[in-house]
């Protein structure tokens, strides 16, 4: 899709710029990609904005909003195949060999990461915030896309925002009873795969862990950093399709293929409503470039899983606002 300039943000009704972060989440959940939420999010407010006039009045400004947003969604999503994770798609994990670099795809093909201050409210009630945090969580995005696409809007508004029935049937422009039914039939599905993940806060023992992952990783010291690990924990790689279970053999892999990390800084930050940290590799020449973004999953005190999103030249710590290169 290509983005539709607005032109200088004073233009915009004040009203319109409110709401885009919330929209931006919702967009995000809908489409897996926060680079097509964002496009999503400025479509509606070009709609919305050259048809002020005309609403004024109508309903509440919110409401329409989502009507609009979920209209563009829609389109976007319409005869587009499913973002998904290597770990959905693949049968078996890969042996830790260079081997397993072979099978790639295009970022298109992705479920895409979201920094939460793209997405998640600033400030709030803290329960609120969690239930926030877990509805961005990677496994509950992928998941959602296995949704046809009303029935993703329908559980997104009705369980992530709380919606009435009423009010998403008024959005959609259907009954009652088909929401309800969509919401029946969506919940199904989800809980095939896994239902939705508990709200958790991050507490003090998940700030720890992830001080001692930073600084495992940054001396590279693979023991240290294996001993952080479920014994069982897995790890993948977008764009590349391979996936690795087990902490001896993500040890055995960053000893081998994934060895060029050495020296690398990484930067702490929150992603997809847990922790994660933004890798810089060293490159010829000096500085650090941008290498890996690495979304941790915490259980039980210990890492359960880690999505490494690569950046690879694609601009995907541009693209989040993350530094260009660390010196």
């Amino acid at each position: 899709m290509t983005s539709v300039a607005l032109g200088p943000t004073d233009q915009l009704d004040p009203r319109l710029l409110e709401h885009r972060r919330e929209l931006t989440g919702y967009c995000y959940r809908m489409l897996g990609s926060v680079f097509d939420a964002e496009d999503a999010v400025q479509e509606t407010l070009v709609r919305a904005w050259r048809a002020l006039d005309d609403f004024e009045g109508r309903s509440a400004l919110r409401s329409w909003l989502y009507r609009i947003a979920t209209n563009v969604c829609l389109d976007q999503l319409s005869g587009r195949q499913r973002r998904a994770l290597p770990m959905d798609l693949a049968g078996n994990p890969y042996p830790p060999v260079e081997a397993s670099l072979a099978g790639r795809r295009p970022g298109t093909a992705w479920v895409e990461p979201v920094l939460d201050r793209q997405v998640l409210p600033e400030d709030g009630d803290p329960a609120d915030q969690a239930v926030a945090r877990e509805s961005v969580r990677l496994a509950f995005v992928a998941a959602l896309q296995h949704l046809p696409p009303r029935q993703r809007a329908v559980l997104i508004l009705r369980e992530v925002l709380r919606w009435k029935a009423d009010e998403v049937a008024q959005l959609l422009d259907t009954t009652v009873a088909s929401v309800n039914s969509a919401l029946q039939r969506a919940r199904a599905t989800l809980a095939d795969l896994g239902g939705r993940p508990a709200p958790r806060t991050l507490d003090d023992e998940a700030r720890d862990l992830l001080e001692r992952y930073l600084d495992a990783f940054e001396r590279y010291d693979i023991d240290a950093f294996v001993r952080l690990l479920h014994e069982d924990a897995t790890q993948h790689m977008p764009p590349f399709e391979m996936w690795l279970r087990g902490a001896q053999d993500i040890g055995t892999w960053m000893r081998g293929p994934g060895s060029e990390c050495a020296g690398s800084r990484l930067l702490p930050v929150s992603a997809n409503g847990t922790p994660a940290v933004a890798q810089y590799r060293p490159r010829a020449g000096g500085g650090h470039e941008p290498w890996g973004l690495h979304v941790l999953e915490i259980e039980d005190g210990r890492i359960a899983h880690i999505s490494s999103f690569l950046d690879l030249g694609s601009g995907l710590f541009v693209k989040l606002g993350l530094p260009a290169a660390l010196d």
